[in-house]
């Protein structure tokens, strides 16, 4: 995600490595409208507290539910054009619970749904 906002054409992220479906779907949705909008994101993701909520082992296509905390607090938005930043609302969540489902692929373990739950971590 970190690549695929911070570069406005968005070709190095290979994020189909670790995304599918909705995740994959939902990221490139985002990214272009955040380009579009003449901006980019720079800066560290961390992933904080993650815990299995969920596990699926048994059929075709095994999954998890990992719960965990979103931390983006160094995430910053700057016009593409100047790379100044963006003013952004004050009370937005920058550390916050998500619930990320997750696939084994015969290629790997895929993120194929991501939701963040509204609360503070």
């Amino acid at each position: 995600m970190e690549k695929l906002y911070a570069d406005p054409d968005g070709k190095g992220a290979n994020l189909g490595k670790y995304a599918a479906s909705a995740a994959l779907k939902n990221a490139e949705v985002d990214s272009k409208r955040i380009h579009e909008g003449g901006n980019v994101i720079v800066g560290d993701v961390k992933v904080t507290n993650p815990a299995v909520s969920g596990l699926q082992t048994a059929g075709e296509t095994p999954h998890a539910i990992i719960s965990s905390c979103l931390d983006i607090t160094s995430w910053q938005t700057l016009t593409t054009a100047t790379r100044k930043p963006v003013k952004l609302p004050h009370n937005r969540l920058t550390k916050y619970l998500i619930n990320s489902t997750v696939e084994k692929w015969p290629e790997g373990w895929r993120v194929t749904r991501d939701e963040p739950q509204g609360k503070p971590c």
